[in-house]
């Protein structure tokens, strides 16, 4: 496996020269174009690594699905779907324009922005510190690593430059999805999308999700079986922002990408994969992440469809 690994990274090391660096974030523009690595972790708890597997990057909008999970074993379902709906939005990730023009003006997904700011304000918690010490020990828990931690200097950058995702969160706030201090829920938003992680960090929560919320090491459940179901379902349906639809096809595998290059993907049953690839194609989608994982589709016969 690491072999056929390594073969898939230099085959596709190419791909990195046509995408480019997410810019509109600073501190992301800091990354090396032509990164690429992979990690595999399969139901036997057995780990397979090419390329810069161990570069460390931000988790972005791989959050999400991880938030959602939370807001969901935090809430009622009901509660949670009548703030945010399930349906694939069409629309680029931080797009505003169907908050204004849904006949229900409430966010399409939990896996763009609008749909994360509203499943991020749904932790449970009495403050800030309780929900951001909340969150960081699920995700440290799901990806069995306790040194994960907040990129400060990416939340900083994140903060400053983030006047999109304010405008969104005061509509959500004005039409009554989100209940809370916005800047608050913002700050928390902004510190999720910048926990920084590696691809094995991303392949082990991959699995324990593959497994439907059973941790691979511990056996212990992390994650309902019911919740993990929604949350990959969610990832082949919105994962890959406007680009769901082709990944789909050409991939079939449930995943989630993120501005930072990172694209954490679950095979049911078989394996978790964190890829890592900071070249960005138009969409937002790590560009030779998307082509290494549609090389192993198929080498692996993956394809859950």
């Amino acid at each position: 496996m690491n072999n056929l690994l390594k073969q898939v990274i230099d085959e596709n090391k190419k791909y990195t020269n046509y995408g480019q660096v997410a810019s509109y974030i600073p501190e992301l523009k800091n990354a090396k174009r032509s990164d690429l690595g992979i990690c595999i972790i399969d139901n036997n708890n057995k780990i397979y690594t090419a390329g810069n597997y161990n570069t460390k990057f931000t988790i972005q909008s791989i959050s999400k699905p991880i938030v959602l999970a939370m807001a969901l074993m935090d809430n009622d379902w009901t509660s949670v779907f009548s703030k945010v709906g399930m349906e694939p939005s069409g629309d680029p990730f931080n797009s505003i324009m169907k908050l204004e023009t849904n006949d229900t003006k409430k966010p399409s997904n939990p896996m763009i922005n609008a749909g994360a700011i509203v499943t991020t304000s749904l932790i449970k918690g009495n403050s800030l510190e309780e929900k951001e010490e909340r969150m960081l020990q699920f995700f440290r828990r799901l990806a069995n690593n306790d040194s994960i931690g907040i990129n400060y200097e990416v939340y900083k950058s994140e903060k400053l430059t983030g006047d999109r995702n304010r405008a969104m969160a005061y509509l959500l706030k004005n039409d009554g999805f989100i209940n809370g201090d916005v800047e608050e829920i913002l700050d928390l938003y902004f510190k999720q999308c910048s926990i920084e992680i590696d691809c094995v960090d991303l392949a082990r929560i991959g699995i324990n999700l593959a497994m439907y919320g059973v941790d691979i090491e511990s056996k212990e459940r992390l994650i309902s079986e019911k919740v993990s179901r929604m949350i990959k379902t969610f990832m082949v349906t919105c994962g890959m922002y406007d680009a769901s639809g082709e990944f789909a096809i050409r991939v079939g595998i449930p995943a989630k990408s993120g501005v930072g290059g990172g694209v954490m993907a679950s095979v049911p049953e078989k394996m978790g994969i964190g890829v890592y690839g900071p070249a960005l194609d138009k969409k937002g989608n790590s560009i030779a992440g998307i082509k290494v994982l549609e090389d192993l589709s198929e080498k692996l016969e993956l394809n859950i469809f």
